[in-house]
């Protein structure tokens, strides 16, 4: 399928400040991730750290606090910060909680049911 790009919103839901970024869908991502510089440019709140296992092995990154918006659809997430990536990554969880799924067909998002299952 390639890589899925997608126009998204990270915004501060405190202070009500986003910034438009170009983010990549990573259907085997279950956690999203922002580059150190954006969390810091919205003043997103931390709220914690997570271990995570990465390609490059095991990393310890901070948890802020921010909303994701998606085709005009917003969520709240905990969002990962990296100072190793320079684009955002949205996981599964968000595209998920926002009732977007990839259409293998075109490569894009589209809007489907939430599951309550």
């Amino acid at each position: 399928m390639g890589y899925v790009r997608v126009d998204a919103f990270i915004k501060n839901p405190l202070t009500g400040r986003s910034v438009p970024v170009k983010a990549l869908v990573d259907t085997g991502a279950t956690l999203s991730v922002i580059p150190h510089k954006i969390a810091d440019e919205l003043g997103l709140p931390v709220i914690g750290k997570s271990l995570v296992q990465t390609a490059k092995g095991v990393a310890e990154l901070e948890a802020r606090f921010g909303v994701v918006e998606i085709m005009g659809e917003e969520t709240p997430a905990r969002i990962l910060v990296s100072d190793e990536l320079d684009t955002v990554i949205i996981g599964v969880t968000v595209f998920e909680q926002l009732g977007l799924e990839v259409d293998p067909a075109t490569g894009k998002l589209k809007k489907t049911k939430l599951l309550l299952l």
